[in-house]
């Protein structure tokens, strides 16, 4: 016999509501079968049917554990830079993800007792306004952050520069989890708040857009404002007023602090305005091969049709190349870091949680969290 997750029935309820089924039509569907006597709490259902139940009502399946509905606010409410018709586009996989973000930032304010653990948190510390020039943020916050750019050009390659980047917002209180969008123009978004802002990354895409979804994002967060990252220029130029002014301004800002210009033009003096050129330079700075075509833009050093032309053929190649599976174990890691899942890991080994809340904390089933923690050790051994 399957074992029954003991999950709360007022959250069933209130899923299957915000979904927008009535019990009728949820019963209609033969794995929701006993959905009455799981919200009356007479039953419960089985990992196979939670994991069903998730995926019709479009919720996690962490959220099934919390005691009380969460406070999940409207899209609308959460990205007050995006106006209605991209609202309206954004598709069915990353409105689950924001939901699941959403469930990640209240996990990090239940494992930390409402308190961001880190010494120093960039938001608090770091305001500024749309109308402050670009050059002025990026300087202010390579300072803050403590990261040259000589520092930066000596890391070994954009796996560990990636790596690297995520561990400095961790230490000045930013999380940053992962995933597969499966919406290949979606680079990522972030979730604004006062104690735990989140950045949210498409790993799929190349580790060099991932670094620069990281510090477009960052800069929404400076802003004080929730985002989302699209490739493309189609986005922004459908966006006006303030909505256009900070998505332009936050693309500005994670190139300006990824390419200085002084160390831009240092490293560019008496090379052409090239692919080749473009692919070099790149390979300095840890970014994509389009990041360092917009500069050569910027300074009309190229066309406009030269640069849609080059970046279209990057992005397919991109796309072609793919991403294939790897170990469970691993991606896990990948996706949540290893700081977060330790942090998980503690409250376990403090009884704070019991086995099957560590698994829905993580994202995973109670029989893979032995094999997973021993991952972790090993990755950091």
């Amino acid at each position: 016999m399957p074992e029954l997750m003991p999950v709360t029935p007022k959250i069933i309820t209130w899923a299957r509501e915000r979904a927008g089924f009535s019990i009728e039509a949820a019963k209609a569907d033969s794995r929701c079968r006993k959905i009455a006597e799981w919200e009356s709490g007479e039953n419960y259902p089985s990992y196979p049917q939670l994991e069903h139940m998730a995926d019709k009502f479009r919720i996690p399946v962490a959220v099934f554990f919390f005691p009380d509905p969460p406070d999940l606010p409207a899209i609308e409410q959460t990205f007050r830079t995006l106006g209605p018709d991209q609202i309206a586009d954004i598709p069915p996989r990353i409105r689950l993800l924001l939901r699941k973000a959403r469930t990640f930032q209240m996990g990090l304010e239940e494992l930390n007792g409402g308190r961001n653990p880190a010494a120093r948190l960039i938001i608090r510390d770091l305001a500024f306004r749309p109308g402050d020039d670009i050059r002025r943020i990026a300087d202010d916050l390579r300072h803050y952050l403590g990261v040259t750019p000589a520092r930066q050009s000596e890391w070994k390659n954009a796996d560990s520069a990636l790596d690297e980047w995520r561990r400095i917002l961790l230490d000045v209180g930013v999380y940053v989890f992962k995933d597969q969008f499966r919406a290949p123009e979606y680079s990522g978004f972030c979730l604004y708040d006062d104690e735990f802002p989140i950045i949210y990354v498409n790993n799929t895409t190349a580790n060099t857009r991932q670094i620069f979804t990281l510090f477009h994002e960052l800069g929404h967060l400076l802003f004080h404002t929730s985002g989302v990252d699209t490739q493309g220029d189609d986005f922004v130029d459908r966006l006006t007023g303030d909505e256009r002014r900070i998505e332009v301004h936050c693309n500005r800002l994670a190139a300006c602090f990824l390419v200085p210009e002084d160390r831009f033009g240092e490293a560019l003096r008496n090379r052409p305005a090239t692919e080749e050129t473009a692919a070099a330079l790149a390979q300095h700075f840890h970014v994509s091969r389009e990041v360092i075509f917009r500069k050569f833009l910027d300074r009309d050093l190229i066309t406009t049709a030269e640069y849609k032309q080059a970046a279209k053929k990057w992005d397919d190649q991109a796309g072609n190349q793919g991403r294939p599976g790897g170990n469970h174990y691993y991606t896990k890691i990948a996706y949540l870091g290893t700081e977060y899942i330790k942090l998980a890991f503690q409250h376990f080994y403090q009884n704070r949680i019991d086995d099957i809340q560590l698994a829905e904390i993580l994202g995973t089933k109670p029989k893979h969290l032995t094999r997973l923690e021993e991952y972790v050790l090993k990755k950091e051994n």
